[in-house]
């Protein structure tokens, strides 16, 4: 499939060219990358390697795996949220932008991006266990005392930007790819954790638009990226629909008899 590149009208529209010279050319379409979604033994892989790198480590990096395999929340997303975003009660984390106060660094989401999300009993507890760990008033879930320390620092300094507060975690990546290693996968992202959460409930039967709702999509086409990636679920689907089907008797004798069999069979037929 092509799409033609129409920038050449674009400018005979604006007066700039008196023909379109692009009219005949064509872009092919790219075909689309294979979205990375983890196993479910790979889910546990990487947990239990995230849970055995803890000892010393100022991130909980196993509550933060978890939380966006159950909630598809994005890196920046994790590490902005703030405890107060968390309602124990009702069981949800709301994605909210966040203010530059005395308190928090500004940030920033789209409008599409902001919603409310629900949590399992197990995560809550995993959370409520979290929370009793930190200082009294400590503001955000996933940020260290010791590297928020160090962010105040800077905003007093006025060397934060909003663009700091986007990924406020130095060296995330290189971390999240040690625990690959320690879970012995290969290859992966931490974005590839979201993946898998928005392929799972598409795979447990919810429709695309509340997939499209929860995941913050601000269009269809996205979230029907990731019903392509349970494609092979609808392949082995079809292929034991047709196993079913091949079990009948007269489909079983065709597939059982010689071609030479059919053939003769034939030409009696149009003998006849």
């Amino acid at each position: 499939m092509y799409k033609n590149n129409d920038s050449g009208q674009l400018a005979v529209e604006r007066g700039q060219l008196d023909g379109n010279p692009l009219k005949y050319v064509f872009a092919p379409i790219s075909p689309r990358r294979k979205i990375r979604v983890y196993t479910p033994d790979e889910c546990a892989q990487i947990i239990k390697a995230a849970k055995d790198s803890q000892i010393g480590a100022p991130v909980r990096w196993d509550l933060l795996i978890i939380l966006s395999l159950v909630t598809a929340m994005r890196r920046g997303e994790l590490l902005n949220t703030t405890w107060r975003d968390i309602d124990f009660g009702r069981k949800c984390i709301d994605v909210a932008p966040k203010e530059d106060t005395e308190e928090t660094w500004e940030w920033r989401i789209k409008d599409t991006h902001r919603r409310i999300l629900p949590l399992t009993d197990e995560v809550i507890t995993l959370l409520l266990d979290h929370q009793a760990e930190q200082p009294n008033g400590y503001p955000y879930v996933f940020i260290p005392p010791v590297r928020y320390e160090r962010i105040e620092l800077q905003r007093e300094q006025g060397t934060w930007t909003s663009r700091d507060g986007l990924y406020p975690l130095n060296n995330f990546s290189r971390d999240f790819k040690r625990i690959l290693q320690r879970a012995g996968i290969q290859a992966g992202e931490f974005h590839d954790l979201r993946r898998t959460c928005l392929s799972s409930w598409l795979r447990n039967g919810m429709r695309e638009y509340e997939v499209m709702a929860l995941a913050g999509h601000s269009s269809f086409e996205t979230t029907r990226k990731f019903y392509v990636a349970i494609s092979q679920d609808l392949l082995d689907r079809a292929r034991e629909a047709s196993s079913q089907t091949l079990d009948h008797d007269f489909v079983a004798h065709l597939l059982r008899t010689p071609v030479s069999a059919h053939s003769e069979n034939c030409q009696t037929a149009v003998s006849a």
